[in-house]
């Protein structure tokens, strides 16, 4: 079990909840939605619930198939950015879409804002882009929505010490030009390791600040640094080398977003492809935004859920809010369709906080880890495609079918 939080990491603990209630953290969703397809296997009677993040992963499931997607968000801020999405997909044409979602920028961002987006919005999202629909426009030195929020403008710094710090920019590009896994390799060995692992480099990405503004709580930081060899930059310096030395460079558009400050109509989301404007538009209507915790959003819709999407969320309520994550499982357990499925993220190699949680399984205390059935074959498969990997563990779990 991961040990009670110390005074200090309760403190770092109210400075995450800060930043992630009061700022976009998220610009793009850094989840694969291919593994959750294949996970999931959507179909037309499904109910998924599914944390928000920044909305990417809840419109692919609507191409996947699903009947009803709801987008459950704690903060409002998330929520108002997959308002725009939908605004944007409702008001635009493609291109003017593209711009804005899949470039990161547009000249005319605040005009297509207040001639086509704006009267689309609730008033909480409408306040909120009201004040910052600038982050599309193209300008400064986060010139991209991609380096806006603070995951953005922690990829923004990064980037610029790689590119202007350490004249690494023809690498880059050769980067991002490789046609091959083995041309990638040969270019990282030769050309990038050893001047990208700097120690400041090491030292940025293990410090707290920096973590809480990616959206990583010290219980994550914690579980890797208890669970992985070399600690946190050693986790990220091998996901890394495994993005770039063992999966196909060329369709990862979650790290090349990130290089590059836009998405290319041939690598980017699903959401993004201009094949899918058109069936997107006709299934939005099955797109439900909530904000609220998961818990309090499963005891007010009717019951019947099929699918779940719960992210790394829990790595955090395991150690901070034990009770609150139980009552979370509780309200899952109650609004679940019998034969639901499950699946989660974690930054540990081993999620071990669930095994024994005590929650309500029909009308008496039982532990989760006997009622989960696993599939430990599957979860592994898929973790090693994962385009982002930078996850210790994918988790895909079925609750107990209907009673005898």
């Amino acid at each position: 079990m991961i040990h009670a939080p110390s005074a200090g990491q309760r403190f770092g603990s109210r400075i995450f909840q800060a930043v992630h209630r009061r700022n976009l953290v998220y610009n793009t969703c850094w989840e694969d939605p291919a593994l959750d397809r294949e996970a999931l296997d959507f179909r037309a009677d499904d109910r998924v619930a599914v944390i928000t993040s920044a909305g990417c992963n809840a419109l692919d499931y609507l191409l996947a198939g699903a009947g009803e997607v709801n987008a459950v968000d704690i903060n409002p801020i998330q929520n108002a950015l997959v308002e725009l999405k939908v605004a944007a997909l409702c008001g635009l044409d493609y291109e003017s879409f593209f711009d804005l979602f899949g470039r990161g920028r547009s000249p005319h961002a605040r005009a297509m804002y207040h001639d086509a987006l704006r009267d689309r919005l609730s008033d909480e999202a409408r306040v909120y882009w009201d004040k910052n629909i600038g982050m599309f426009a193209g300008r400064g030195w986060q010139h991209s929505f991609y380096y806006r929020g603070t995951s953005g403008l922690i990829a923004k710094l990064v980037l610029t010490n790689a590119r202007v710090l350490h004249r690494m920019h023809d690498e880059i590009e050769d980067l991002l030009n490789a046609s091959t896994v083995e041309e990638q390799r040969a270019l990282y060995e030769s050309r990038m390791r050893d001047r990208l692992w700097t120690p400041w480099l090491r030292w940025f990405l293990s410090r707290t600040l920096t973590l809480t503004l990616v959206g990583v709580p010290w219980p994550q930081r914690d579980q890797i640094v208890r669970q992985y060899p070399g600690g946190v930059s050693r986790f990220i310096r091998d996901a890394f080398e495994a993005v770039v030395c063992e999966l196909p460079f060329r369709e990862n558009y979650f790290w090349r977003v990130y290089l590059q400050g836009f998405y290319t109509k041939e690598c980017c989301p699903e959401y993004l492809k201009p094949v899918n404007f058109g069936p997107l538009r006709e299934r939005l209507s099955r797109l439900k935004i909530h904000t609220s915790t998961l818990a309090e959003f499963l005891r007010t819709t009717a019951p019947g859920v099929s699918k779940f999407v719960l992210l790394d969320h829990m790595d955090w309520m395991g150690c901070y809010d034990p009770a609150g994550l139980a009552d979370e499982w509780d309200a899952i357990l109650a609004c679940a369709r019998p034969g639901a499925r499950v699946i989660y993220r974690s930054a540990g190699l081993k999620v071990d906080y669930l095994q024994h949680l005590s929650v309500n399984h029909r009308g008496r205390l039982t532990e989760l880890g006997g009622i989960l059935q696993l599939h430990p074959a599957k979860m592994a498969a898929l973790h090693a495609r994962d385009r982002v990997h930078t996850y210790g563990s994918f988790y895909i779990a079925d609750l107990p079918g209907a009673a005898g």
